[in-house]
């Protein structure tokens, strides 16, 4: 992994600025659009939703970089369409975008959404080109995601004047990742010869893994601590979640799935039983979150031949995990999301040990 440091920092760094860039342009500005509710669903299903078909022509052409350089000029195309129509005010120099209520949310939405999920795709897999029998890698990529959306947020809904600095770092990062064949450290393996074909013994596999996801992006989106309003717990909690992806991805490296998923998934159940004591609930995140490079690192194995398919599919499945937040639904009882943890084990262990048995025997019908 040390031999693609350059690689690894140039795209970790760029997914923080991505997803902050996104983050800081919905709350800041399109926020204030009657057209809101809206917003946020053509944002995540562009973002996450259509990173399955674009992660099949990354697969095709096999220019990860040029994929992921153009999904980061493609967000801050995004912010034009934010700032033409204030160009006479003070869209640049003063509150940057607090008041530059865009003609067109919709479309800006769009363009972030879809320059986030080209990024993620190229970026990604580029990461499992490199990650090979290792884990490791996937889990530094998918961290910085978590602290991105935190702070823009934050910063969006604060009218922080940071438009110009946030730019210039877009078109930067596009500036460096466009070239990274040329400047990235070791020789990254090119994208095999596309077939989205899953092995008949693996095709179960895949579909609990696809529902693994499903329920962590449930989890995480609905789940709310009644403490994570006060002091620095929220913050704490967002730590969590970024820093369990990269301890998962570690911890699979060095103990195996089975191993890693029955100690944090079994641990995390339990710690959602207590979500009154603040230190439980942010190690139960944690935990719960150990398992995400595990899952993009399996199901792209299941599915050499379209890697950035199966990472597509798999941010189908956060799509899908939103829903029920976006609808509205009422959240559960802090029992049921141990029970969903504990179902989350038992897909994943079926899945591991479908994975390390693939050609085991079908069972007969009776």
């Amino acid at each position: 992994m040390l031999k693609h440091w350059k690689m690894i920092s140039i795209y970790s760094g760029t997914h923080f600025l991505v997803d902050f860039a996104c983050a800081f342009l919905m709350f800041s500005a399109i926020r204030q659009s009657p057209e809101w509710f809206t917003c946020i669903l053509i944002y995540n299903f562009c973002a996450f939703a259509m990173q399955m078909p674009i992660g099949i022509v990354a697969d095709k052409i096999s220019r990860n970089n040029f994929v992921a350089g153009l999904g980061t000029a493609m967000v801050a195309a995004g912010y034009g369409i934010v700032l033409l129509p204030s160009a006479a005010g003070s869209g640049l120099a003063g509150a940057p975008l607090a008041g530059a209520l865009t003609a067109a949310p919709l479309a800006a939405a769009a363009v972030i959404g879809l320059g986030n999920a080209m990024f993620h795709v190229g970026g990604g897999v580029d990461f499992l080109n490199v990650s090979e029998n290792k884990s490791a890698a996937l889990g530094i990529f998918v961290s910085p995601g978590a602290f991105g959306v935190f702070f823009g947020t934050m910063l969006g809904r604060a009218g922080s004047a940071i438009v110009v600095p946030i730019l210039v770092a877009l078109l930067a990062a596009a500036l460096l990742i466009f070239p990274m064949s040329r400047i990235r450290g070791g020789n990254v393996p090119p994208n095999a010869p596309f077939s989205p074909e899953v092995p008949p013994k693996l095709f179960a596999a895949v579909i609990g893994l696809f529902a693994v996801v499903c329920l962590r992006s449930y989890v995480g989106l609905s789940i709310d601590f009644p403490w994570k309003g006060v002091g620095y717990w929220g913050l704490a909690l967002v730590c969590a979640s970024a820093f369990g992806k990269t301890i998962g991805g570690f911890l699979f490296d060095k103990f195996g799935g089975i191993k890693t998923a029955t100690i944090t998934l079994g641990a995390a159940s339990l710690l959602f039983l207590l979500p009154h004591v603040p230190i439980a609930g942010v190690s139960s995140i944690l935990l719960f979150n150990m398992t995400m490079p595990i899952t993009l690192w399996l199901v792209a194995k299941c599915i050499p031949g379209a890697k950035g398919f199966s990472f597509g599919l798999l941010t189908f499945a956060l799509f899908l995990g939103f829903l029920p937040v976006y609808l509205g639904t009422a959240a559960p009882p802090f029992w049921l999301y141990a029970i969903l943890s504990a179902i989350s084990l038992a897909l994943l262990m079926f899945a591991l040990n479908r994975f390390n048995n693939p050609s085991q025997k079908e069972p007969e019908l009776i």
